[in-house]
């Protein structure tokens, strides 16, 4: 059994923002895995660096969506994505500073965090976007932003 198993109630768009998610939870098991098994540092710095990287990028997509829909309440949300950036951040720092310990912190913060915040966050904003066809207006919506079809 994974980490970080999907779930159903995880479903946001059953399209490109689900397969962030998706992506996301993929890279928490793989970071796990990696501090679990005992893999060496250059590795789990690779996945690390991987998962920081794609959650920034996902985050920032996330809030072009928001934005295009007129989410009203985007400053508090992006606020929320803005100060867990700076939590796994300074966890990364850490690492790369030699604490053997965080990167395990890291996957159990960033499961923790993107399961409440998926169901809870995310699920608040769907409604701003289900009235968008999934394989047509919302696609195009978010291609627009950078999502990859």
């Amino acid at each position: 059994m994974a980490y970080f198993e999907w779930a159903d109630d995880l479903c946001i768009d059953h399209g490109p923002i689900d397969a962030d998610h998706r992506r996301l939870v993929g890279l928490v098991n793989e970071l796990h895995t990696a501090t679990s098994d005992g893999s060496g540092h250059s590795v789990v710095d690779h996945v690390l660096h991987e998962l920081v990287d794609y959650t920034r990028a996902h985050l920032r997509r996330e809030e072009r969506l928001m934005e295009s829909v007129h989410y009203p309440d985007f400053a508090a949300h992006k606020a929320n994505h803005d100060r867990f950036i700076l939590r796994i951040q300074g966890l990364q720092a850490k690492f790369e500073a030699g604490s053997i310990t965080v990167a395990s912190q890291l996957s159990t913060v960033l499961r923790d965090w993107l399961s409440i915040h998926i169901r809870r966050e995310d699920k608040a904003f769907k409604p701003y976007i289900s009235h968008l066809d999934p394989n047509g207006t919302l696609i195009g919506v978010l291609e627009s932003l950078g999502y990859e079809h």
